[in-house]
This record gives structure tokens, C-alpha cells and sequence, in this order.
């Protein structure tokens, strides 16, 4: 199956309630902001047990759509961001 962004959340992987200002996580993909889409276009959420199995996959689609809301920068791992050693 085919990993595709979740056109619910469109890969946000939360939904914000218009009325109470609330979010929670988008029930369609769980909250991952993908889902496989089948041979017969129907999308199915991505179950745990597959997170390790298509994580690099994951990561680069993420990279993408960072890249289309228009994001230049690259990610840092947290050792090495100055909010999390404390700098300011």
C-alpha cells in the first residue's frame, strides 16, 4: 500500500473543533498525518506495528510537506537545540 497524507488532517495529524476551540488527535490516521491508501483508493489508518517498518518513509514525506507550507530549514536533533540545553 501507498503512504499518502491524511486529507482529513491534511498531515497536521490533530483536527481543531471550529466551535470549542478544542484539538485532539485526527481520528482518521491517529494522529500521524499519513495512511495508507489502497489499490482501491480506500485509506486505512497506519498501525503501530508498522511505525518501524515505514519510518524513514514517514520522515521524508514530512520533510515535503514542511517544504510545502514552505519551511527552509533542516531539523536538529533535541541535543543539539538551544531551547532544550537552555540557551535563549
Amino acid at each position: 500500500m501507498k503512504i499518502v497524507r491524511c486529507v482529513s488532517c491534511e498531515g497536521y495529524g490533530w483536527i481543531t473543533d471550529e466551535f470549542t476551540g478544542e484539538t485532539e488527535d485526527c481520528d482518521w490516521c491517529q494522529g500521524t498525518g499519513y495512511v495508507y491508501r489502497d489499490t482501491n483508493g480506500i485509506d486505512h489508518p497506519i498501525p503501530p506495528s508498522d511505525y518501524g517498518k515505514v519510518a524513514d518513509q514517514l520522515e521524508r514525506l514530512e520533510s515535503e510537506r514542511m517544504r510545502d507550507l514552505g519551511y527552509t530549514g533542516t531539523a536538529k536533533h533535541p541535543k543539539d537545540q538551544a531551547i532544550r540545553q537552555g540557551d535563549d
